[in-house]
């Protein structure tokens, strides 16, 4: 199970979402960002694209303008923050000037792909 994997299926939900995906799955990827955010506007196509490639690792979309206790919950304060949890504990963050090819190795090495 999913939360997104295309363009189109982006969810973006509250808490909810987020707490089940991280029961729900034993990688989750979390992606904080604002629609007003250039810097995430040109990372996000990217990690749909990653989304699309990863059926192991679940992910979802928070805007935190939208939902800032869930932003302020894991201590996000700056956008794009990506965080990778493993059995719903955190286990990597990427924050502010984030690279594609750093969430890929980092995947890469906790799934062994």
């Amino acid at each position: 199970m999913r939360f997104f994997s295309f363009v189109e299926d982006i969810v973006e939900e509250h808490d909810q979402v987020l707490s089940n995906g991280l029961r729900e799955h034993r990688f989750l990827l979390a992606y904080f960002s604002t629609p007003t955010c250039n810097v995430c506007k040109v990372l996000r196509p990217k990690v749909e694209q990653l989304a699309a490639r990863l059926d192991e690792v679940g992910f979802v979309y928070i805007d935190s303008s939208e939902h800032p206790e869930i932003a302020g919950q894991h201590t996000v304060f700056a956008v794009p923050t990506i965080i990778l949890f493993h059995e719903g504990r955190e286990l990597r963050r990427f924050s502010r000037n984030v690279s594609v090819y750093d969430i890929e190795q980092a995947l890469e090495r906790y799934l062994g792909m």
